[in-house]
């Protein structure tokens, strides 16, 4: 797959004087962002993760979902933002928008604890009726209302469907590395755990367990998304805006923003 900025539509209002004339200061802030030197510097764990990621953690991953894909016939995934977007939005892309309406050899994969319709509980919850299912819980603390409730309903169903030794195994938490609710509920109950780190937010999570997950049970080689990864963040290194996308997708956006 290849991705390309392509900036013909907004000729008419931003020329490529105006894109040069804004290099150098895309250029300063791409200095900034990569030395982490900037405001919310303490958030900026993402840009080293295409080649600075928990290898251990990474093969459990892999394992946890090549069980998931053999024993379930759906994936709930409960988050809220960037909990799922990420990998909902690389599901999408790589597979297709109607991925769970297609024929294929993974597990359908069902988004919830989003919201707090009662409607959309009760549908996906109908949705999974005599299936067999998986629940990945994504939280850093575990209280965070929409996807609480979602977890306390879809636990009860794991609960109720299979033996305790069997539902444990089905239930796997992506939560705070020592702290927080769901931590603490998934030690006392040996659910499977990934780390949210602390240094990631959540809508630059995708390529840690947050996403990587629900990525890998959809069929996508995160090996291949990884390698992917870290050759495009060698390539947006560069410090020529006609080469590098990011720089010239940025350049061009503040330019639209500075005419109003």
């Amino acid at each position: 797959m290849s991705l390309r900025f392509n900036s013909t539509y907004s000729k008419n209002v931003v020329s490529q004087s105006d894109v040069d004339a804004m290099a150098p200061k895309a250029v300063e802030a791409m200095h900034t962002l990569m030395s982490k030197t900037g405001e919310g510097n303490d958030f900026l764990g993402w840009i080293d993760l295409p080649t600075n990621y928990d290898k251990e953690e990474f093969a459990r991953i892999k394992k946890s979902a090549e069980y998931i894909k053999k024993n379930s016939d759906v994936l709930v995934v409960i988050g809220i933002g960037g909990s799922y977007l990420g990998a909902r939005a690389v599901i999408e892309a790589v597979k297709s928008s109607n991925y769970n309406l297609l024929a294929k050899d993974t597990p359908q994969i069902l988004f919830i604890g989003n919201s707090i319709s009662p409607a959309k509980l009760n549908e996906t919850v109908k949705l999974c009726e005599g299936k067999d299912i998986c629940v990945n819980v994504i939280s850093k603390s575990g209280t965070t209302t929409e996807p609480a409730i979602a977890f306390r309903v879809f636990r009860d169903l794991v609960n109720s469907k299979y033996s305790q030794d069997e539902a444990r195994k089905r239930i796997f938490c992506t939560t705070d590395a020592h702290k927080g609710t769901l931590k603490e509920l998934a030690d006392t109950e040996g659910y499977e755990t990934f780390v949210v780190p602390d240094d990631v937010g959540g809508r630059f999570s995708v390529l840690t367990a947050v996403g990587l997950l629900p990525i890998a049970v959809s069929g996508v080689d995160i090996d291949d998304l990884m390698a992917g990864a870290a050759k495009a963040q060698n390539e947006l290194c560069s410090e020529d805006i006609n080469e590098n996308d990011c720089l010239n997708y940025a350049a061009v956006r503040n330019c639209f923003y500075n005419k109003g």
